[in-house]
C-alpha cells in the first residue's frame, strides 16, 4: 500500500517522550509550560508576534470567529468562506450564527477566484474572509492582501494544508490578522491532535487566551490580570473562578506539546521533500486538467498532489486496484453537502463543481519514494 499520508512521529520521538514520562517526579501532563515553550517557538518559527496551542485546527477557526464576535471588532457577520474548503470552515460560522457566503475556486492554485472575491465583497461587505490554500498551494497573496484592504476586510488564513508553504519568500499564516494550522496526525506535522492560531494583535491574543480556558485570566500576563481584577473588584481568592468573557475548554496538553517541540525541527526538511515531489509529478505526469502554476516565486509544502480528469472514475479505480490510496480533492464543492444546502440551497458554482465532479489528490509525504512517484504517474498515464 502507498499511504496518502504517513506519521510524522517517529521512534525516537515516543522513546524521549518515554524518558520524559519516566521521570522520578511525574511531569505536569496539562497544558503547563511545555505548552508556553511550544506557542513561543512556533510564533518564532512563523513570523507572527503570538500564537496559542489549542486541540485541533478546527477549533482554532471556532475559537477565532468566536474571539471575533465577542471582541467587537466585525461590522457584521457576514463572511467569505470558499466552497473548496474543509467542512469546519463552514459549519463554525454556521454554528455561530455567522452569515457565510460561498465564493467559488480557481483551477490554477485552488484558492478562490480572485473576480468571483472581489464582487462578493463589493456586493455584501463581509467583515471577514477565511483564505484557505489548498493542499499546500500558494494563492495571490498580494493581491488578496489588496483586496482586503480596499474593501475593509479582515483576512483570517486557513493554513491546515500548507504548513512551511511561502509566497514569495513568507510563509502563509504570517499575513492575516490570524490564522489557523493543524497538528493532527495526518498532516505536515503531528502532535496527534492539536492545533494553532497565529496573530500579530496583543488583545486579541489576549481575548484567545482566555477563550479557549473557559473564559477566565490565569493564562493571562500578571499586569493584565491585575488590569482585570481591578476594573471588575475582583479579589485573588475569587478569581480563581471568576470568569470574564464566555469561553470554551480547547486546550491541548503538555504531552502533546513535547512531541511538538521536536516536531517543528522538522519542518524545513520534510517542507523541502514535500516540494521536491511536487515538482516531480509536475515532470511526470503526462496531462492534468488543472493549470498549476509553475510557482516560481513560492515554495509548494505539498499536502497531497491535486489533479482532475474527466478519466476521473477509471483512474480511481486503477490506483486502488494497484494499492494507492487516493481521496476526493479536499471535500470537493461544499455547496453541495446537506450541511449547506438543506439551510442555505443548491448553487452554481462553476469550478467547485468541476472539482467536486473530476478532482481526487494522490499520496505526498516526507517517506514518500521517487520509484513510487514513478508508479503512480504510470499508473494515471496510462489510464
Amino acid at each position: 500500500m502507498i499511504k496518502l499520508v504517513n506519521d510524522t512521529i517517529d521512534k525516537e520521538d515516543i522513546s524521549e517522550l518515554v524518558k520524559w514520562l519516566s521521570q522520578e517526579q511525574i511531569p505536569i501532563l496539562t497544558k503547563n509550560q511545555l505548552t508556553l515553550e511550544l506557542e513561543k517557538k512556533w510564533s518564532s518559527k512563523i513570523n507572527t508576534k503570538y500564537s496559542v496551542y489549542l486541540n485541533s485546527g478546527s477549533s482554532a477557526i471556532l475559537l477565532t470567529l468566536a474571539a471575533l464576535i465577542q471582541s467587537g471588532k466585525l461590522k457584521n457577520k457576514k463572511i467569505v468562506v470558499p466552497s473548496l474548503s474543509w467542512a469546519t470552515d463552514i459549519s463554525s460560522p454556521i454554528l455561530l450564527n455567522m452569515e457565510p457566503i460561498l465564493c467559488d475556486c480557481n483551477l490554477t492554485d485552488l484558492s478562490c477566484d480572485l473576480t468571483s472575491l472581489e464582487n462578493m465583497f463589493n456586493e455584501h461587505e463581509p467583515s471577514c474572509f477565511i483564505l484557505v490554500s489548498p493542499l499546500g498551494l500558494v494563492p495571490n497573496m498580494q493581491k488578496i492582501m489588496e483586496l482586503c484592504k480596499k474593501y475593509d476586510v479582515l483576512l483570517l488564513e486557513d493554513v491546515c494544508e500548507s504548513m512551511g508553504s511561502k509566497f514569495n519568500g513568507q510563509y502563509l499564516g504570517s499575513f492575516g490578522f490570524a490564522s489557523f494550522f493543524s497538528m493532527y496526525f495526518g498532516h505536515h506535522l503531528s502532535t496527534i491532535e492539536g492545533g494553532f492560531i497565529n496573530t500579530n494583535d496583543e488583545e486579541f491574543y489576549y481575548l484567545l487566551l482566555m477563550m479557549r480556558s473557559h473564559g477566565w485570566d490565569r493564562d493571562l500576563p500578571k499586569k493584565k490580570q491585575e488590569q482585570l481584577r481591578t476594573k471588575y473588584q475582583v479579589t485573588d481568592f475569587e478569581s480563581l473562578y471568576n470568569f470574564y468573557v464566555p469561553g470554551f475548554n480547547l486546550r491541548a496538553t503538555d504531552l502533546q506539546a513535547f512531541i511538538g517541540l521536536r516536531a517543528i525541527e522538522k519542518l524545513d526538511n520534510y517542507s523541502q521533500i514535500r516540494n521536491n515531489n511536487f515538482k516531480l509529478y509536475n515532470e511526470l505526469l503526462s496531462y492534468n486538467e488543472l493549470k498549476l502554476d509553475d510557482f516560481k516565486s513560492n515554495f509548494i509544502s505539498n499536502f497531497a498532489y491535486p489533479f482532475m480528469s474527466k478519466n476521473k472514475v477509471s483512474i480511481v479505480k486503477n490506483l486502488q486496484k494497484n494499492e494507492i490510496e487516493v481521496r476526493p480533492l479536499i471535500a470537493g464543492d461544499m455547496s453541495q453537502k446537506p450541511m449547506w444546502f438543506e439551510k442555505f440551497g443548491h448553487q452554481i458554482l462553476k469550478n467547485s463543481r468541476l472539482i467536486h465532479e473530476f478532482g481526487f489528490y494522490i499520496p505526498n509525504h516526507q517517506k514518500l519514494t521517487v520509484g513510487e512517484i514513478n508508479f503512480i504517474c504510470s499508473i494515471i498515464n496510462n489510464s
